[in-house]
């Protein structure tokens, strides 16, 4: 029987996580789409009441479930599958703590997320408007439709929902988290699932050829003149310099009689 090679894997290939100006635009395009809902609200809810109709709940805070939604997975990493399947149950606000519980997670383990201050408050606000059901998010098929819509309204492309899990690893490596720490945050299996995220990291092989730029800083140059030096034949002289034609030394006797020396510390 032949042998098989194994199939050799890129781990370090190309990351799509959003720049600066991305960021904003997403923000900004969420936000938007917020108001444009919030104020739909308010006008259908005016009209039921001329007409003596049963009103809906007002918007308070987002227009629906995506913009929280997207929030909490840039600011946790969570796979679309463990955000739709996450339960307020398991969301520790005191502790400021998410757990990922193994049955939802694609590697099967369990994995606590520290929340930060905008998860948190994402989370509050969201549980404020939406009410105490079980799950965070109350939707079966997920935010596809949605986030099509807002992506194109903020002028982004190929970007993924998944995208959104790689912009928050990007961001933590960017600003120097270890990468087994990132790798702890994301539920992967080894750090080698990691390291495409390790170009991105303060780079250290940058500063380390950079340090054959570097120079001296101080270079001292003193004209002697042998007649008058004392005796000194116990000195080591590492870089003498013999004008007149005399070669270069690595170390020479001092006796005799020189011409002047240049002598370069």
């Amino acid at each position: 029987m032949r042998r098989v090679d194994k199939p050799r894997v890129d781990r370090r290939g190309k990351v799509r996580f959003l720049d600066q100006a991305e960021e904003t635009r997403l923000r900004q395009a969420l936000k938007a789409r917020d108001e444009e809902m919030r104020n739909r609200r308010t006008f259908a809810n005016n009209r039921r009441e001329t007409r003596h109709e049963w009103t809906r709940p007002p918007l308070t805070h987002f227009g629906d479930h995506l913009t929280p939604a997207v929030l909490l997975s840039m600011n946790t990493g969570l796979r679309r599958g463990e955000a739709v399947k996450l339960r307020w149950s398991s969301v520790d606000f005191n502790r400021q703590l998410l757990t990922v519980e193994g049955r939802n997670a694609k590697n099967r383990q369990t994995r606590r997320v520290p929340l930060n201050e905008e998860a948190l408050s994402v989370l509050r606000s969201w549980r404020e408007q939406s009410g105490t059901g079980m799950r965070v998010f109350g939707v079966t098929i997920g935010f596809q439709t949605a986030w099509e819509k807002v992506l194109r309204r903020a002028r982004i492309s190929k970007f993924r929902w998944h995208d959104l899990r790689h912009h928050f690893a990007s961001r933590l490596v960017q600003q120097g988290v270890p990468l087994n720490t990132v790798r702890d945050l994301l539920g992967h299996g080894s750090v080698g699932m990691s390291l495409r995220y390790a170009h991105l990291a303060p780079d250290q092989r940058r500063e380390a050829v950079a340090k054959l730029n570097e120079r001296p800083l101080l270079t001292l140059t003193m004209r002697l003149q042998w007649e008058g030096l004392p005796v000194a034949s116990g000195y080591r002289v590492d870089s003498i310099v013999v004008r007149e034609g005399q070669e270069l030394a690595s170390q020479i006797p001092l006796s005799g009689n020189l011409p002047v020396l240049e002598l370069r510390l």
